[in-house]
């Protein structure tokens, strides 16, 4: 960072009270509030305007999501730093914000120091990722290496998004809406509209013909 600038932040998450404590969080003498939104159509056009270092952004907003957010913005901002702050500890949302070109993925659950380190070190060009998801992105990236040679996900060909990719997965496993939103840690209600996605893509009648889909029984 060059002498005497300060890291300027921007945060995109749609409960006031998270951003509160994160703004406090992040108050040091080397850093710089300069944005806030509470959804990604909001925060694509402050981003836009205030070209923060650091973009601590959420996954669940209402409309886009923050990854969706991510594909916008990456290729317009490169100078930007992308963090997701989330409380999502799924590993398709980790690989899929990573693929898009996040910088880090954090949970919530973080304490304030922790998350102002964070900011730091993304800025200096670290990848922040606890330990815990750091290994299983690798073990993904390594899985996903060995499947290249043999092709490619048959249900991408459907035009399924990493998360919905997950959501069938649980679904094909027998788990009802509410226990997939629970392992998901994202609401019901986003899970039936993942669900009802994933049927019309897949041109599935019901849960139990999706099932077959990701099992290749169809």
């Amino acid at each position: 960072m060059t002498p005497g600038r300060r890291i300027r932040v921007m945060l995109v998450d749609d409960h006031p009270l998270v951003r509160s404590a994160v703004r406090q969080a992040i108050d040091a003498p080397d850093v710089e509030f300069v944005g806030e939104a509470g959804t990604a159509e909001d925060a694509y056009a402050v981003a836009m305007r205030s070209k923060p270092d650091v973009m601590l952004v959420d996954i669940e907003l209402p409309g886009a999501s923050g990854v969706q957010l991510l594909r916008e913005l990456v290729p317009r901002l490169p100078e930007t730093r992308f963090v997701m702050l989330t409380v999502s500890t799924a590993d398709d949302d980790v690989l899929e914000a990573i693929d898009y070109g996040a910088s880090g993925y954090l949970t919530k659950d973080l304490t304030p120091e922790a998350l102002l380190r964070a900011v730091r070190g993304a800025h200096a060009g670290d990848l922040v990722i606890p330990r815990r998801m750091a290994a299983r992105l690798v073990r993904r990236l390594a899985d996903r290496g060995r499947r290249a040679p043999s092709g490619h996900d048959p249900l991408i060909d459907h035009g399924l998004s990493s998360r919905e990719r997950e959501v069938l997965r649980l679904l094909a496993e027998g788990m009802t809406d509410r226990e997939i939103a629970g392992t998901l840690t994202i609401s019901t209600r986003t899970v039936e509209t993942h669900v009802s996605s994933v049927l019309h893509k897949l041109g599935a009648r019901n849960r139990v013909e999706a099932a077959r889909h990701y099992r290749g029984e169809s």
